[in-house]
């Protein structure tokens, strides 16, 4: 086995991904970094009054203060979601609604932010990343094929770009793929070696 990746920084800190998230556990895990996952459980509201990447950064931040942080422990919480046409695409609620999302996106360029929070007991670090992703024009029977086989109830805008959808369907990103992803593991392995 490898010998985990040292940020000389943050070595002496113990990494915790509060997330429940398989994509972001694989992303972060590809930095060769030695952590462990723990979740933390908060109601993912916000002020109605907030937008776009303030919405992310409120519920990155709202995730980290929620969590039972010791000392020598940094904590990475995240939130993503999915902006069109001034709404929010969260998670879905169901499959009528996965399928609503993805008619809404189709054809159309949409925004992903992703909120990044990063806490230890006496530092925060609040930050968030932005990509445009353009979708082509997408068929119901394309709809619904991918949402029957690939379920994608857990995911922001209902769909995973690293999936069949993202294959067929994306014509071009401007930013981070990994943002979109749900994890901007560039710029969040840049944050790290500057905390």
């Amino acid at each position: 086995m490898k010998e985990p990746f040292k940020i000389k920084n943050i070595a002496h800190l113990q990494l915790i991904l509060a997330s429940q998230s398989p994509r972001r556990k694989e992303l972060l895990s590809k930095l060769g970094l030695d952590f462990k996952t723990q979740n933390v459980d908060v109601e993912e509201d916000f002020p109605a009054s907030l937008q776009r990447e303030e919405i992310v950064e409120f519920l990155a931040k709202k995730k980290a203060d929620a969590f039972p942080i010791k000392p020598q422990q940094l904590v990475i919480t995240a939130d993503t979601i999915v902006w069109h046409e001034n709404q929010l695409f969260g998670k879905p609620k169901d499959i009528a609604d996965a399928k609503a999302m993805l008619r809404q996106l189709s054809g159309h360029t949409h925004e992903v932010f992703t909120g990044v929070g990063l806490t230890t007991t006496h530092k925060q670090r609040i930050f968030s990343v932005r990509s445009e992703v353009r979708f082509a024009p997408l068929s119901d029977e394309e709809i619904d094929y991918y949402i029957d086989t690939y379920r994608p109830l857990d995911k922001a805008g209902a769909y995973g770009i690293q999936e069949w959808i993202g294959f067929v369907g994306i014509e071009a990103i401007s930013g981070s793929f990994w943002n979109v992803m749900g994890l901007p593991i560039q710029r969040l392995y840049q944050e790290l070696r500057n905390f």
